[in-house]
């Protein structure tokens, strides 16, 4: 079996296999979040979040994996996790429900509600 490894700028590694006797590739990829959780840690306790003109407000940053994963819940396909295919109103509920919930806290970058 061969394997291809690839990394991307955000940290997200795929790991590529190849069985050449059935004809068959698995992809595994994963994504180191502790630098991503402990920087969204430090920008919520920075301030809160507001552009210097408060027209902005940052709210949350979250690994590529993560939409991709929330994606796939969204399909109930596990081979469908493109996140920017999703219609924009679909995208702004999931992250509402998340974003909002306790569970996905460490993704926030400022208090508040989504």
């Amino acid at each position: 079996m061969a394997r291809k490894i690839l990394e991307d700028k955000d940290g997200l590694i795929t790991n590529t296999y190849f069985d050449n006797d059935k004809d068959g590739v698995i992809q595994k990829r994963s994504q180191d979040f502790k630098p991503i959780i402990e920087h969204n840690k430090k920008l919520y306790n920075q301030n809160d979040g507001y552009s210097p003109g408060k027209g902005l407000k940052r709210i949350a940053s979250i690994p590529t994996l993560i939409l991709e994963i929330w994606a796939k819940e969204y399909n109930k396909d596990t081979n469908n996790g493109n996140w920017f295919a999703l219609p924009k109103e679909v995208q702004s509920k999931i992250l509402k429900e998340k974003l909002n919930s306790s569970d996905f806290r460490y993704f926030r970058t400022a208090s508040g509600k989504f």
